[in-house]
Formats: structure tokens, sequence, C-alpha cells
């Protein structure tokens, strides 16, 4: 597997009423992020795109930056509403339950 690929894709639906998108890796999410409008750029869009390119020089993990980018998503109001939260290694099954409830 590719190193900049995603564990689990994330889900997103730019457009309502179309199809819902998957990003498969870093790559897919900082082409995303680059073609977000200047004007709608902020703090969460600058840790998501920070951490994407982290991830290409191996300065952040790549789950590190595929949660970034899901964050982003989500306060943006992009993120699927079917798309749950990644399990993070060595978390308990509750506390996995939680997270993907949340």
């Amino acid at each position: 597997m590719d190193r900049l690929q995603f564990e689990v894709p994330v889900r997103i639906t730019p457009v309502p009423g179309l199809p819902v998108e998957e990003i498969y890796s870093v790559e897919q999410a900082l082409d995303f992020l680059q073609g977000w409008p200047a004007r709608r750029q902020g703090k969460v869009y600058e840790a998501a795109f920070n951490a994407c390119f982290g991830a290409t020089v191996d300065v952040v993990g790549t789950e590190e930056a595929c949660r970034a980018f899901m964050g982003f998503c989500r306060v943006s109001g992009l993120l699927a509403r079917d798309m749950m939260n990644p399990v993070r290694r060595g978390s308990g099954a509750a506390r996995a339950f939680r997270e993907a409830r949340a």
C-alpha cells in the first residue's frame, strides 16, 4: 500500500444532490484543498493543508493528515453523512464506539 494512502477513504459531498466522492490519499486531499476558495480558508483549512503537506515530506503521519482533512470536511459541511470517524490504533472498543457515534 502507498504510504500516503488513507486506511479508510474520506467520503465527502462537495455539491449537495450529487454523488458522494471518496478521497483515498494525501495527494487527493491536497488537490481538493488547493481548489478550495481563498475567501473560505481559515484556521481549520490551514491545519488540514499543513498536515497533508507535512505527510508528503514525512513530518506528519498519513492518518494524522487524514484526521485533519476529515475535521476540515466536517467543519465545512462536506463530510458525507455515512462517514464514521477513523478508529485510532490501540484504543479500546468502547472509545472507538463513542468516536464512531460522535
